[in-house]
């Protein structure tokens, strides 16, 4: 029979060995990516901080839920990705990632709901 310090001691080593398989586990998970943050970095100055858009610059109003409704996230990506010819539109491809334009796009579409 083990003495009750030996018990603790296997205990608390064995706690510890969890806590640290706990800790590199959430180490290595990548944090989420703030599409608000994305937003307002790269897409601000043309669509407004609150993505209504500006009609002089006719960049479009992502609260409106016509927009939200007839917009697909692939043209959004494709629009993003490639800019938007005749317009002041730039192309982010090589300047935001993937996971970016997704986590971006993720914002723009909160801006359609009800909830805020």
């Amino acid at each position: 029979m083990q003495s009750p310090k030996n018990s603790f001691a296997i205990l608390i080593l064995a706690g510890a060995g969890l806590l640290i398989t706990a800790l590199s586990f959430v180490a290595a998970s990548p944090a989420p990516l703030d599409g608000a943050g994305i937003f307002k970095k790269n897409c601000s100055m043309c669509h407004g901080k609150d993505g209504k858009g500006f009609p002089a610059l006719k960049t479009p109003n992502f609260t409106d839920p016509k927009w939200q409704k007839t917009t697909t996230d692939k043209e959004i990506v494709e629009t993003i990705k490639n800019g938007k010819k005749k317009t002041a539109m730039p192309a982010f491809k090589g300047k935001l990632k993937d996971d970016e334009i997704q986590a971006a796009i993720g914002y723009v579409r909160s801006l359609g709901s009800s909830k805020q």
